[in-house]
């Protein structure tokens, strides 16, 4: 049977990055005596997956994770057993038990949402200002990473909703292999827009999303 865990990845394990949370939710699922499920071969290793990676330097929400289990167990058992192995600051928030030909996690991202507080004011305030024009573009160019070096690309259709109150700002980005607005990237355009220098920002992820039967954005915890 398949597990659906969703954690929360707190303020002071933001600089933690992806393996260190991986490394740590192995030994919780040890510690813990959870009949998780293991490969086969030479070289057996856990059957757990996530949903997507968070960049160092940003807290998360609600995070996923897929965990295989070797035997059948309840959600309230799951979140019981485990939640005592984990760091107040890494804790499961919620779990449901998934039909074993439920789809990869990883393969049904495809936004993200996040809250990203900036931290100087007089740039919240000219990226405030500047937002509604920003966002009546056209074409919104920034550099992406690949594979094959550094691009450009046009992120624009990548924002699927961005608003701002006070200094923080509140999207819905797209994160999948073919289209990622990262947090930085966005904010790297738009403080460049505003004519202000790119300030410091606090980064949270709130939720990641798949698409629903309709194909509109939906939690991705309920698909």
């Amino acid at each position: 049977m398949r597990m659906l865990a969703v954690f929360r990845k707190g303020e002071r394990l933001r600089h933690i990055g992806h393996l260190d949370i991986m490394r740590a939710m192995q030994r919780a699922l040890r510690r813990s005596g959870v009949p998780v499920a293991y490969s086969n071969g030479f070289n057996p290793h856990m059957l757990l997956t996530f949903a997507s990676a968070l960049s160092v330097g940003a807290s998360g929400e609600r995070e996923l994770m897929d965990v295989t289990l070797e035997r059948e167990m309840t959600a309230g058992d799951f979140l019981a057993t485990m939640n005592p192995a984990l760091p107040p600051d890494l804790q499961l928030v919620a779990a449901r038990v998934i039909d074993d030909r439920h789809p990869a996690l990883m393969a049904m991202v495809q936004a993200a949402v996040y809250d990203i507080t900036l931290l100087d004011q007089t740039a919240a305030d000219a990226c405030r200002a500047a937002l509604p024009a920003f966002l009546a573009q056209e074409e919104i160019l920034a550099e992406r990473k690949t594979k094959s070096g550094v691009k450009e690309a046009n992120i624009r259709p990548w924002i699927f909703e961005l608003t701002m109150e006070g200094a923080t700002l509140h999207g819905v980005l797209a994160l999948s292999e073919t289209e990622n607005c990262k947090p930085d990237m966005l904010l790297t355009a738009l403080s460049a827009f505003a004519g202000c220098e790119k300030p410091r920002a606090s980064v949270t992820r709130l939720g990641l999303m798949g698409r629903d039967a309709e194909g509109a954005l939906a939690e991705l915890e309920g698909l």
